[in-house]
């Protein structure tokens, strides 16, 4: 069975249910699945080829919705491109695979030409944009070639930010996995509405199938900031929402301030970076026990790891990413090669139908990555006695200082202690006397006293001297890629390329 069927199902199912929100109305699943259908009828008629390519790049709207499920109910290929990327980083995904079909909105249709066979702008009154045209059209036929579990269903990048971007390649058979581990984590159901408050091309649709599927809603809205969020939540009765920890952060902040809880939240979850033990304790004081946690990569979806919201008001489990999906494993391999033992750090690797097929036209890089089965994350961690997973960095971000090896979370955790920090990231720069000096930057919250040295001296009693930042350097904000992940690889390289001053 591959993904789309659940969907289908879910429209027979549950045919006068909502199952998509916006901000003007909403469209029942008999309405979805029509016009999901006529999307998909054209796409096969204008590539009749299976297993073709789909590139999809819009801002979240019911549109993109819409075609997200139509390029699955074609059985192609879907290739998300996210608007918030550079024009070069597009194009350069584009080129990498090969398109025969590119669907942008109208603003992203105005502004990047791809040279694809079909460029067509996805939605708008004009007779000629993708939506209008399938109108037209009778819903696409219930029988196409049925493909095998082990296609892909979708090529996601990744890596961007730091090098070339590497197309991996998700199965039905992983999706299938994504979506059990997540139905057996979150128990969804008719009555559950997600709002999608992160790109569609990221971590928020991962959550549309398993909705769904459950006879549940997805919402789209336009404005994403703090207030419009908690507003929507209220308006569309949300119960679920998935962030990254800087997303989540400023929601909670402006919900303290209003002085509101959503009633209707159920699954507060975030994702996409580790969360600091004060913010996860901060967001439950202000939602209550509803504060979840997953971790995943495009290798292996959104749900390597899933902490409950129950697990998480346990101080013992605060700072874990929690224990494996139902249709997954994960273990950590010693530098020896080894298992570890339980409390034994080492990579964390993956096993299981979550992990990807391996990276387009990457074969040997697919073969580094993929070893007998298991995915080689590039993350280190360790496991408890009980099974709960507990992130350390990725092994690429270790700092060796001096021969010794620093973590870089070890740090920010306690550099985010102070109340000034609202944001840091701890790096290695290139040092003369130490190969690599431990450095950190942070973005302040207004009107509170920061003294760097004073800071600094604090983390040397806790940590020791080698493990304290040689400098402190303090940024206006910090960047962060499109789904608001701290980009450490350009803090680092804007601080090489000027003269940032900093605290010794």
């Amino acid at each position: 069975m591959i993904p789309f069927e659940l969907f289908r199902r879910a429209a027979q199912r549950y045919p006068d249910n909502v199952a998509l929100i916006h901000d003007n109305g909403a469209l029942t699943f008999r309405e979805l699945a029509q016009r999901v259908l006529k999307l998909a009828h054209l796409l096969v008629s204008i590539d009749p080829e299976p297993q073709s390519r789909v590139a999809l790049g819009a801002k979240n709207s019911v549109e993109h919705v819409i075609g997200i499920l139509a390029v699955l109910a074609s059985h192609k290929i879907w290739v998300p491109i996210n608007p918030r990327n550079g024009d070069s980083e597009i194009i350069r995904g584009i080129e990498i695979t090969e398109p025969s079909i590119v669907l942008f909105d109208a603003e992203m249709n105005e502004r990047i030409r791809t040279g694809a066979p079909h460029q067509i702008v996805l939605e708008g009154p004009d007779r000629n944009s993708a939506i209008v045209r399938s109108e037209a059209l009778e819903p696409l036929p219930d029988r196409l070639p049925y493909p095998a579990l082990t296609g892909v269903q979708a090529i996601k990048f990744t890596g961007g930010t730091s090098g070339a971007p590497k197309g991996s390649m998700q199965s039905y058979r992983c999706w299938n996995a994504k979506i059990v581990n997540q139905l057996h984590a979150f128990r969804f159901s008719e009555r559950d509405r997600f709002l999608a408050t992160t790109p569609l091309t990221h971590g928020a649709s991962t959550y549309l199938m398993p909705i769904l599927a459950s006879g549940g809603a997805v919402a789209v809205t336009a404005d994403t900031k703090p207030p419009a969020l908690l507003d929507a939540i209220e308006r569309m009765g949300i119960t679920t929402l998935f962030m990254p920890p800087t997303q989540l952060t400023a929601v909670t902040d402006e919900a303290a301030h209003r002085g509101v809880r959503p009633t209707s939240l159920r699954n507060l979850i975030y994702g996409a970076a580790p969360m600091r033990p004060d913010r996860i304790r901060q967001a439950q004081e202000v939602f209550g026990p509803v504060v979840a946690g997953t971790y995943g990569q495009a290798e292996a979806p959104q749900v390597i790891a899933i902490i409950s919201a129950a697990e998480l008001a346990d101080e013992e489990n605060l700072t874990s990413a929690g224990r494996s999906g139902l249709l997954n494993k994960v273990a950590i391999k010693t530098e020896a090669g080894d298992f570890a033992q339980p409390g034994e750090q080492g990579e964390i690797i993956v096993h299981g139908d979550l992990v990807t097929n391996g990276y387009w036209r990457h074969p040997e890089l697919t073969a580094k990555t993929i070893v007998d089965g298991w995915l080689h994350t590039g993350d280190v961690g360790f496991m408890d006695e009980r099974g709960y997973l507990f992130l350390r960095d990725r092994l690429k971000e270790i700092i060796i200082t001096g021969g010794f090896n620093v973590y870089p979370s070890d740090v920010e955790t306690a550099l985010s202690r102070h109340p000034a920090v609202a944001h840091c990231a701890v790096f290695g720069l290139p040092d003369d006397k130490w190969g690599e000096a431990v450095h950190a930057a942070v973005e302040l919250r207004p009107g509170q006293p920061f003294e760097p040295a004073e800071v600094i001296a604090a983390i040397k009693r806790e940590l020791g001297s080698v493990q304290a930042p040689k400098k402190i350097h303090i940024l206006e904000a910090l960047p962060r890629s499109p789904v608001g992940k701290i980009l450490k690889t350009e803090i680092r390289s804007r601080l090489q390329k000027s003269q940032t001053p900093g605290v010794q």
